[in-house]
């Protein structure tokens, strides 16, 4: 006959409390202090984008070297040597939360080893250098999960975890350090990166990610400079904001549907006997539209982002078509990064240069609007895709508008069909 079952005592539960602070503190401060080094490097790309005006290549032709010489650099070790630092590196994230056997996980774990994301730490940097048209948002995910993964080995409390939640959870409180964010970082792990959700995604990820963005910096986010445009959408607007909302959310699609297949030729071409061909023609290829664009096709669009929303857009009616064609070559050829910072900025350019009759901050609010429903026509993460609009924006009064509005986007984004790119790397991955 069993015996009554004792409760842990009141010491216990405090040293299991304590246990659990000490090792959430150390892998927090972990996680914010790798992710300096992506801080810095982005800044260094916005910098040297800040040359090219006034004046631009004329007044300075050297600019033209780091992007030619960078991005010719870049394709030889990312297509060599370095191949799997290409792409944002949360494939194994996702691959784990549905692996259906050893084999399965294995592959994505050894994907996420800490080595690995710091080889591919040269690709980030010729990635800024070059101007590459990716941001850190998924490079930052990627480390946090790495860093966690590592930590897991280590600390007896997280192998109590599951391999696929530590990494969701690593991955979350890395985006979530890098932006400041830790709202963001575990909105991101609930609708894009975990099989499982409520609390033991959330709690851990929201503690991870506070911790490390008070150890981060703003470098490198120069799109944050529109924190503090608190307007409402005018009632009037709605029927304008809706069709913005049609129309971006339809070419976020459109930018999926041309980025997945140029990828897959792109590749073919690099992996063929005339790759180095293939990288002149791309290297070049990249210079000429930058310089056609005036450097706005450069980086992934925060410096035209951050004025848009901001209402003071300072874009030509044509910025549209560079801000789409440099995330498309930049992505298909495997730099670091992902969609995300480049769609928004390619909704907000696209719309801001018809509004010049509106107030300012009527301005503002519907280049968030496009932003936002671009971001989730691509991505089809709504919440996700109206928090990082309302980051960067600081707009409580807009909030319900972004999340109408990726919310509609996101289900034409499902219903139009295919896959997202996220989705389209998983199956890359487990066919390979």
């Amino acid at each position: 006959m069993n015996g009554p079952r004792l409760s842990p005592s009141p010491a216990t539960g405090l040293r299991a409390a304590l246990a659990w602070s000490l090792t959430l503190l150390l892998a927090g401060c972990a996680i914010g202090l790798v992710e300096l080094p992506y801080q810095w490097l982005s800044e260094l790309g916005f910098r040297l984008q800040a040359l090219w005006t006034p004046g631009g290549p004329a007044e300075r032709p050297w600019l033209l070297l780091p992007l030619v010489l960078g991005t010719a650099l870049f394709l030889v070790l990312a297509w060599g040597p370095l191949a799997p630092g290409r792409g944002g590196g949360i494939t194994g994230v996702l691959v784990l939360q549905n692996a259906s056997g050893e084999a399965e996980r294995t592959r994505a774990g050894a994907s996420l080893e800490l080595r690995r994301q710091l080889a591919r730490l040269p690709l980030v940097a010729l990635t800024h250098l070059a101007g590459l048209s990716v941001g850190t948002e998924s490079p930052s995910a990627a480390l946090g999960a790495s860093v966690l993964l590592a930590l897991r080995h280590r600390f007896l409390l997280l192998r109590q975890l599951p391999v696929a939640l530590v990494a969701a959870i690593g991955g979350g409180a890395g985006l979530g350090a890098a932006f400041r964010s830790p709202l963001l970082g575990a909105a991101y792990a609930l609708e894009e990166l975990s099989a499982v959700h409520g609390l033991p995604l959330m709690v851990p990820t929201l503690i991870l990610g506070g911790l490390g963005g008070a150890l981060n910096s703003r470098l490198g986010q120069p799109a944050r400079l529109a924190e503090g445009m608190g307007a409402a959408l005018e009632l009037q607007l709605l029927p304008l904001a809706l069709l913005i909302t049609l129309v971006t959310a339809l070419l976020g699609v459109l930018l999926v549907r041309l980025l997945i297949p140029l990828s897959g030729w792109l590749a073919q071409r690099l992996r063929s006997r005339s790759r180095w061909l293939t990288a002149v023609g791309i290297s070049l290829s990249l210079a000429l539209l930058a310089v056609l664009s005036g450097g706005l096709s450069l980086n992934d669009g925060s410096l035209a982002l951050g004025p848009a929303l901001a209402g003071a857009p300072a874009t030509a009616w044509w910025a549209a078509l560079p801000r789409l064609l440099g995330p498309l070559l930049s992505i298909a050829i495997g730099a670091p990064g992902g969609l995300m910072h480049d769609s928004m900025t390619l909704g907000a350019v696209l719309v801001t240069p018809w509004l010049g009759a509106l107030p300012e901050q009527q301005q503002a609010a519907l280049a968030g609007v496009a932003a936002a429903a671009l971001f989730s026509g691509a991505c089809r993460t709504p919440l996700f895709c109206a928090l990082f609009v309302f980051t960067l924006q600081g707009n409580a009064a807009l909030l319900p508008w972004l999340l109408t509005a990726s919310a509609i986007a996101a289900a034409m984004g499902r219903w139009l069909g295919g896959p997202s790119w996220n989705e389209a790397q998983v199956e890359a991955f487990l066919t390979r």
